[in-house]
């Protein structure tokens, strides 16, 4: 035995047995309560939030990321992007006419 002050010694058992099987039922949901103690972790305080913060918004001094990179391109650029892009799906076995296909070599090689 370990001395811990909740493991059950022989003893206990045969005094437990002595008083009827309802105490002994008592005594085994005592134990399994106190393993699953032992097993769930203690709960965690949250941290504390920094002084003059406003739930949802950006600290201080600091600000949300700006628009990606793409949405500077031109919109010429997006329209003959998006015709190559149709012209390719819909008529593969047709030369393309978005403008950025070379001439002289109408198949596209992927």
């Amino acid at each position: 035995m370990t001395g811990d002050p909740d493991e059950i010694s022989v003893d206990d058992i045969k005094a437990v047995r002595a008083e009827g099987r309802a105490e002994l039922r008592a005594l085994m949901r005592a134990q399994i309560d106190i393993g699953r103690a032992r097993r769930t972790p203690p709960e965690r305080q949250a941290a504390p939030s920094p002084p003059g913060h406003r739930p949802g918004a950006w600290p201080t001094g600091s600000s949300p990321p700006g628009p990606p990179p793409e949405w500077s391109y031109p919109k010429a650029a997006w329209d003959a992007a998006v015709r190559h892009y149709r012209n390719t799906q819909h008529f593969p076995d047709q030369p393309c006419d978005c403008g950025n296909c070379p001439v002289d070599n109408p198949e596209e090689t992927r």
